[in-house]
């Protein structure tokens, strides 16, 4: 028995790094939202351990991957609490469309979608807050997706608060064939040349306290722009370059290197898809045409 199912990629609206902790991850203030950008994954049941299989040459296909690390967890967790279920294992095929190493949380987004899928088909034995509890242990984007909708993300990304709608927004996403690092990105990340401060974070709170729905764009801020750039310049390039080509701002997402521009007019985007389109022909940038994702 097999269920085929979307695992959605995401972008950081904003990003603002607040602080390094003890144990040398950092603290962040970021909003978040799913774009329509997807991965198609296959789970199939009825099998005995935890299989993984997947067409990108740079995705592990063993202990390693995200998927499989979140569906061993999850089937140590129902022996360890003994929750008594009937499913013995899981294969699971993933076909990648959000480019690896991009910043949209592909990887974060699988395993979520490995332990949500799990545990419907095992009749619930975790609550939302106990899921995302073991999406903590997996990595920082993984509670997110657990989560579901936009949301405000706090702590090292597991503290989600809900946000009012934004305004309905087209988005542009390239992927300039670049796969980061973010561990190399954060070891290179100077918290003290950061634009983090209580202003910035006070002015987005404020924002998002609204009752109305909201547009973010006057807003977008990524701190971890100049690490990326530093480390990977090809990144500032492209950044650069599709600026100029669509007249527009253009923010990294998470670490980097995915680059995206907001529009709200689907026309335009259209449009700004089919100008970067062209202008990359037969070379190793990819575009995508997709649109923020709210329930």
């Amino acid at each position: 028995m097999s269920q085929s199912l979307a695992s959605f990629a995401k972008i950081n609206l904003f990003l603002h790094i607040t602080g390094k902790r003890p144990d040398g991850y950092h603290d962040l203030f970021s909003l978040m939202t799913k774009i329509t950008l997807a991965d198609e994954m296959t789970l199939t049941f009825k099998v005995p351990g935890v299989r993984v299989f997947c067409n990108h040459p740079l995705v592990p296909q063993d202990q390693t991957n995200l998927a499989h690390r979140a569906a061993t967890l999850f089937f140590r967790s129902c022996e360890k609490q003994k929750k008594n279920i009937s499913v013995p294992g899981v294969a699971i095929d993933i076909r990648k469309h959000i480019p690896v190493g991009g910043g949209l949380g592909g990887g974060s987004s699988n395993a979520a979608a490995v332990l949500s899928t799990l545990n419907a088909r095992c009749h619930d034995p975790f609550s939302q807050n106990e899921l995302i509890k073991m999406g903590q242990h997996l990595g920082a984007d993984v509670p997110f997706f657990l989560y579901g909708d936009t949301a405000l993300a706090t702590g090292m990304g597991e503290t989600l608060n809900q946000v009012p709608k934004l305004f309905p927004i087209h988005v542009v996403v390239c992927d300039p064939g670049i796969a980061v690092s973010t561990a190399s990105v954060f070891q290179n990340h100077d918290l003290c040349l950061t634009s983090s401060g209580k202003y910035t974070i006070e002015t987005a709170s404020n924002i998002l306290s609204a009752r109305q729905d909201v547009d973010i764009r006057p807003y977008l801020h990524n701190d971890l722009e100049a690490a990326t750039f530093r480390v990977y310049p090809e990144v500032r390039v492209a950044r650069d370059e599709i600026a100029q080509l669509l007249q527009r701002t253009v923010l990294m997402s998470g670490s980097g290197g995915s680059l995206f521009a907001l529009f709200s007019d689907e026309k335009k985007a259209g449009h700004g898809y089919d100008r970067l389109l062209t202008h990359w022909a037969g070379g190793k940038k990819r575009v995508f045409l997709t649109a923020l994702q709210q329930k």
